[in-house]
């Protein structure tokens, strides 16, 4: 179909839709009107002038007779006049109607409004009426241009306003023009049906056909809604059923490592569960294994995303899932976002792994040309007969000459910070390798259908046994010294404090204090105590040294802005001071709290805040203190902020759904 099947058509207007998004006459359909005038209670003038508002001259009051109500009236324009001069310069519009004439004023933006009539053209006007003697004015009244010289719209109907824009307008592509070129698409264009007979019979939706004459031209003011719910399902159900498709061709070209479904008692994995790991696992734990072991036997490639809660024991249940791969005769790789965390995740892994006698290296950038060698030729030997098991790394591991011997399972921790690219780099370094990426952001399960679509989705709820829940208050600058006193007494129980400042230094529009002020405020006042500052602005290994003194216990205070957020694992922090806790949304807040409460120790996070606060920030400090749970947290944070900015970036993989 092109666009010679549409009336008044010009290269102007088709330019004019092309810069507003609409490439050709059927996506015109998909245009859908932003709201609708019911012209069948629509007033006549002579109506109007009978139920408008009087004005009082003497009070300055208005009365009437008959009941006042904002009306839309629906008329010709006769006459377009600008009166007043200087800053008293306004624009009057007439219209008018069978029964009489009334007046549109405007006393701002009277050039632009001036270009959006012309004489003949049918408008529809919402507003107050008031009545000055025989005459009815409404001032700034909502303007929707109907039709220009081309038709009179039929009288009495319900009129779907379109949008409208500055190409638009410039083309002088009106209201009612729209809404002829779409019935005449509806009525020449061949609409394909892309939902079985049966879904729509078992959820009572309408055919595309009729979902999209009742948007376009609906008989009632229920039809639309009811013919939008069908477009918007119609949109999930064909995205899921692509990401079914993408699905089931990586399955149906990528075997993967098989494991075996009984795996011996003196197997890597029954050993570390039965006689290396302290504690009982949660039911999480086992969820999330048995969807790993699943995923393990089947022989085919495995791309699931673990995501859990800080501190719900992701790092135990990514163990279970390399040994898995260990017993079956394969390589581990599992790379992590910095040194730090690469060094963390090697250290933990060192020490719950090597009394198994698993081999683990640690591959990073820096390292000394002889270790280096050394690690990469026993990355390359059979991880059977003493080559390396597990490697641990940051982006070093997807460098172009490191290469493994049997690579069975790539772990991604912090899966966020990595590209698809990356992903792909990681499973480019074996055979089908399996995929494990790991995430401490808890996402609603509808958004992780979304952004996670190419994976397998288990969440890990509750927390490993000894934990105990972060208590979370919310403070003003008034409890100040109270909380300094608080401060002293974590200090002096052998406790750590993180400080998290929004800026790192001060700023003229937002009154804010900053990392580097509030570091030198608490060296003085914490004088008997080391105290650190980190903050992005830092280089990386400055970074990661403050960050080692503070692992280490040396620095017992850390200043910092959100670089901390995600990743190191402090267990002997149980205090985290948010200053300005207003500026942070709420996934970030909790991010920053479960850099706490790590250990046994109880911990605590204070939310101070400035004065006023909005409701929505009232609303996200309050939702900190009454819940712990990260799913609840998203949950609330996403119907806050909507998808795009709860994701952070319109460009972070979220779909662009148009309904």
């Amino acid at each position: 179909m092109n666009w010679t099947i549409l009336p008044y058509i010009s290269a102007k207007r088709i330019e004019a839709l092309e810069k507003s998004g609409i490439s050709s006459p059927s996506e015109l359909l998909y245009l859908l009107p932003r709201r609708y005038i019911d012209r069948r209670s629509v007033y006549p003038i002579a109506e109007a002038l009978r139920r408008a508002l009087v004005p009082d001259t003497t009070s300055g009051s208005v009365s009437s007779a008959a009941q006042p109500a904002l009306v839309t009236i629906v008329g010709t324009v006769s006459e377009i006049k600008e009166a007043g001069f200087g800053r008293k310069k306004r624009l009057e519009v007439t219209i008018k109607d069978s029964s009489g004439s009334l007046k549109g004023v405007w006393f701002r933006g009277v050039s632009y409004m001036k270009k959006a009539f012309a004489v003949g053209d049918q408008v529809a006007f919402f507003g107050e009426a008031k009545r000055y003697g025989s005459s009815v004015t409404m001032a700034h009244p909502e303007v929707d241009v109907l039709s220009g010289g081309e038709s009179n719209a039929p009288a009495q109907r319900i009129v779907p306003i379109y949008p409208s824009g500055k190409e638009l307008i410039k083309a002088r592509i009106t209201n009612r023009m729209m809404e002829k070129w779409i019935e005449e698409i509806l009525r020449k264009a061949p609409l394909a049906e892309f939902l079985p007979k049966s879904i729509l019979k078992e959820l009572d939706l309408p055919s595309l056909t009729d979902a999209l004459r009742m948007v376009h031209k609906p008989n009632d003011l229920q039809e639309p809604s009811i013919g939008l719910e069908r477009l918007k399902f119609q949109e999930f159900f064909l995205f899921e059923a692509a990401m079914a498709r993408i699905r089931l061709k990586q399955r149906e070209k990528a075997p993967g490592l098989q494991i075996q479904k009984q795996l011996p008692k003196d197997s890597l994995t029954a050993r570390f569960f039965n006689e290396v790991l302290p504690f009982e696992l949660t039911e999480g734990q086992k969820t999330a294994l048995r969807d790993i072991r699943t995923d393990l036997t089947s022989g085919i490639q495995m791309n699931r995303l673990i995501q859990g809660d800080v501190g719900a024991g992701k790092t135990v249940v990514s163990i279970g899932a390399m040994l898995m791969v260990l017993d079956a005769g394969g390589q581990v790789a599992m790379m992590a976002p910095t040194e730090i965390l690469a060094q963390q995740h090697y250290q933990t892994l060192s020490k719950w792994l090597e009394p198994l006698g698993v081999r683990i290296r640690l591959l990073k950038g820096g390292q000394k040309q002889a270790l280096r060698t050394d690690i990469l030729t026993e990355m390359q030997a059979d991880p059977t007969s003493g080559g390396t098991q597990i490697v641990v790394g940051t982006h070093a591991i997807i460098q172009d000459q490191v290469q493994f011997s049997r690579l069975g399972l790539s772990v991604i921790d912090e899966q966020h910070r990595f590209g698809v690219a990356q992903r792909s780099q990681m499973l480019a370094k074996g055979d089908y390798p399996h995929l494990l990426v790991m995430s401490a952001t808890p996402i609603p399960r509808s958004l992780a259908m979304s952004i996670y679509s190419d994976l397998d989705v288990t969440a890990v709820k509750g927390l490993p046994g000894g934990r105990k829940p972060v208590i979370t208050a919310v403070r003003n600058e008034s409890k100040r010294e109270d909380l300094y006193s608080f401060v002293e007494q974590q200090l002096q129980d052998s406790g750590q404090a993180y400080v998290v400042y929004p800026l790192v230094e001060e700023s003229e529009v937002l009154d804010l204090k900053d990392a580097t002020a509030g570091y030198e405020h608490l060296q003085k006042r914490f004088k008997n105590y080391s105290v650190g500052l980190i903050h992005g602005q830092m280089p990386q290994d400055e970074k990661d040294a403050v960050m080692a003194q503070f692992v280490s216990g040396d620095l017992r205070i850390l200043v910092s802005t959100t670089v901390i957020e995600v990743g190191v694992d402090v267990p002997n922090a149980s205090l985290m001071i948010i200053e300005h806790a207003e500026r942070f949304g709420l996934s970030q807040l909790h991010q920053l709290r479960g850099r706490v409460g790590r250990g046994e120790r109880q911990s605590y996070c204070v939310l101070m805040h400035g004065t006023p606060l909005s409701n929505a920030a009232r609303f996200r400090l309050r939702k900190m203190s009454e819940t712990n749970d990260g799913f609840e947290i998203a949950e609330a944070d996403l119907k806050l902020r909507g998808p795009g900015d709860f994701l952070g970036t319109r460009q972070s993989g979220l779909p662009e759904f148009r309904f």
